[in-house]
């Protein structure tokens, strides 16, 4: 693993990624430098996590063997010419995570630089997240393995072709927010039936939580696990009829589809 990671964007995912980079040795703390605007932001990574983190971007790019661009997509445009300054000056692997930027827009401002898009969600705060990875034409395996140690840092990793990260984007990378309604309003109905609500929101992450470890450890399809809960007559298939007929599953669909589509707009 190369010594040297600069971070753009001290933000919540940064953050994330610098926190479990450092807890798990991927990266010394003196070892990693962040670029951020923010002089509050920049005094609390350096207490927390011994990072160096300046308002000097080009300082903070200098020498960098892999440079991760952690910034909204929205303000790309700000860090353009600090990334086609330090291009022109030295030779790094360029990681970003900013939904929609496209990897021909990323080559026209590093096109020296082996580029790998990532898509992580938010649940990588905690190190239960999930990215997926796609490389350019630049990338070697070398570059791949090296992104993937870093994104394992906060959870589980997939190589996908870039004509599908967007597509990740809008499963993975808004599912957090889909999920997190799904758990109110369980927890809502769980209220609406006579649960006080602490219990009913414990009952329903609880549930949620418990549901996906046993689909992933046993490698159910999701379907098999729902046929062997739903008795003929009983609770579940009640419950079950009265989603499809709200249109649950299709709704979920369409959100996945229509945020997708939102990602390959800021990218336009």
């Amino acid at each position: 693993m190369p010594t040297k990671l600069s971070v753009l964007g001290g933000g919540v995912m940064g953050e994330a990624l610098i926190s479990r980079l450092v807890s798990l040795g991927t990266f010394t703390a003196d070892a990693i430098a962040v670029g951020d605007p923010s002089p509050s932001r920049r005094q609390f990574l350096m207490e927390t996590y011994g990072v160096r983190a300046t308002g000097d971007n080009d300082a903070a790019l200098a020498q960098a063997d892999i440079v991760l661009v952690a910034v909204k997509p929205q303000i790309f445009d700000k860090v353009t010419p600090v990334l086609q300054k330090a291009s022109s000056q030295q030779q790094s692997l360029l990681l970003s995570i900013m939904a929609g930027i496209p990897l021909v827009t990323l080559e026209t401002v590093t096109p020296n630089w082996p580029i790998i898009r990532a898509m992580p969600n938010t649940p990588a705060t905690v190190g239960a997240g999930m990215t997926a990875i796609a490389p350019n034409q630049l990338a070697t395996d070398d570059h791949l393995h090296q992104a993937r140690s870093i994104f394992a840092a906060v959870g589980d990793v997939v190589e996908v072709p870039e004509s599908l990260i967007d597509a990740v984007t809008g499963l993975s990378g808004s599912g957090p927010g889909y999920v997190a309604i799904v758990i109110e309003a369980l927890a809502d109905g769980g209220v609406a039936a006579g649960l006080p609500r602490a219990t009913a929101l414990q009952l329903a992450i609880q549930t949620v939580k418990g549901t996906a470890e046993l689909l992933q450890k046993t490698d159910l399809h999701p379907a098999v696990l729902k046929d062997r809960v739903t008795s003929p007559g009983g609770t579940t298939i009640a419950g079950i009829a009265q989603l499809e007929a709200a249109g649950l599953r299709s709704a979920l669909i369409e959100a996945v589809q229509t945020a997708c589509d939102r990602a390959k707009a800021l990218g336009s």
